[in-house]
């Protein structure tokens, strides 16, 4: 098995590696829409032999082997790896980077893409995030981090409201609460220290409110250096017109008009070059893709967060409009050799739509049946990603919250969000829900 790192050559402008060459069998770890969406450009590749998921969904199986491995056993995930002979292993999601896995398997010779465990805390920790922005200067609230309750609710007494308080750990996108009053604030904190997130809330983190507008923003990292992918911008909350409770997010699209050519360099100036140096000089490279999470006000861009792994729904709509070999790009981060200045992007837009089940942000109803995603499919511009669905003999079934993505490419974030519901409307789902109104502040003016 190939270790991490080899000779340069090209074939075609494709960037690829003579000691792979052509032949890379791939393992792609996950089973949502994100996974699909990387699925899907990852067998584009010439590169490509072969694509295990694992466990992958209904919408992966077409295009690659779905296999049973149990994530959390770092030592089947090897093994699967030396019996299959895989060349670079893909971590979706956030928990098995937070767990060590890329650590186990690096140690292993497999190549990973996606950061070790001490730098995937970027994610795993906002406190850590919170002391790094204070040592590499990154712009971000103002903040007081508290491992005692009365600590916090004095913190609370002092700042007022609105005010921000989140969990330390992973809580399945749950530990963020934006209290717009003190009883909401002390509510949250309180929830926090009586076990509501679990180990994820023994730690909290309390930050000013920034104001501005929200997006998201990924880098490529390879250790040492870290070139700009693009830019998107989700919709959190299960309403039209952003109203109702949070969700893992209604829909998304790529470009986000808010973020410039010059808010695009000051992010990477500031923000995403500062914390990949940082991180590098204390002896914890960040390899993968760093998704800041930003607020865009007045005085520029600052972090709310940052992400150790793709977004979903975002990887739907920034994928599709990478113009360069994504494997080759993977690799290239595994491997700590990314070589190219910026990654090249069609000039197209993209749009994604999430239908949910009903009862979603809350008890989603599941079980039920859903047709047509070939006729969605089969429109102009129009791509379908599974994140939550399952076989049920010839049915296929709503398995979960947020069930399908409709993607639309298209000319404009308009032209996008015209095919991205025709998709939708083509779809025979009864049971399913979606937002109206996604990309609304791409189209307002």
């Amino acid at each position: 098995m190939p270790r991490c790192g080899a000779a340069r050559s090209k074939l075609e402008g494709v960037r690829i590696f003579p000691a792979e060459g052509l032949d890379m069998n791939v393992l792609l770890i996950g089973s949502g829409g994100r996974e699909h969406a990387l699925a899907n450009a990852i067998v584009a590749s010439p590169r490509l032999t072969k694509l295990f998921v694992a466990p992958g969904n209904p919408g992966t199986a077409p295009i690659a082997e779905n296999v049973t491995l149990d994530v959390a056993n770092h030592a089947a995930v090897v093994d699967f790896c030396r019996l299959m002979k895989i060349d670079l292993v893909v971590v979706g999601p956030e928990q098995p980077l937070v767990d060590g896995l890329v650590d186990a398997l690096e140690a292993a010779g497999v190549c990973a893409f996606g950061p070790s465990k001490k730098a995937a805390q970027v994610e795993g920790s906002k406190a850590f995030t919170k002391a790094l922005c204070d040592r590499a200067r990154i712009p971000t609230a103002a903040y007081g981090r508290f491992s005692d309750k009365a600590s916090a609710l004095a913190y609370l007494d002092k700042v007022g409201a609105p005010i921000v308080v989140k969990a330390d750990g992973l809580a399945a996108g749950k530990g963020v609460v934006v209290a717009e009053t003190p009883a909401d604030a002390r509510a949250a904190v309180e929830a926090c220290f009586s076990g509501a997130f679990g180990a994820a809330g023994a730690e909290v983190v309390i930050e000013e409110k920034l104001v501005g507008e929200e997006a998201s923003f990924f880098a490529l990292c390879d250790g040492r250096r870290a070139v700009a992918l693009a830019s998107a911008q989700d919709h959190k909350r299960v309403g039209e017109g952003d109203t109702g409770p949070n969700t893992g997010g209604m829909g998304a699209y790529s470009p986000a008009p808010v973020v410039t050519d010059a808010i695009a360099a000051r992010t990477m100036r500031e923000i995403v070059e500062p914390a990949i140096a940082q991180l590098a000089r204390e002896g914890t490279p960040f390899k993968g893709v760093l998704f800041a999470g930003l607020m865009i006000g007045g005085d520029g861009p600052k972090l709310i967060e940052f992400n150790a792994r793709f977004g979903d729904p975002e990887t739907q709509v920034v994928l599709p409009r990478v113009a360069d070999d994504v494997l080759t790009l993977l690799d290239d981060c595994a491997r700590g050799r990314l070589a190219v200045e910026r990654v090249r992007l069609k000039p197209e837009a993209a749009l994604t739509v999430v239908l949910a089940a009903r009862g979603y942000p809350g008890t989603p109803e599941t079980g039920t049946e859903i047709g047509a995603l070939d006729k969605a499919a089969a429109l102009p511009g129009v791509i379908v990603t599974h994140a939550g669905t399952k076989r049920d003999g010839a049915r296929l079934a709503a398995n979960g919250g947020r069930v399908l993505n409709v993607t639309g490419v298209g000319a404009d974030v308009a032209e996008a969000a015209r095919r991205a519901y025709a998709g939708v409307d083509a779809i025979d789902w009864p049971g399913g829900f979606c937002r109206r109104d996604i990309g609304w502040r791409a189209l307002k003016g």
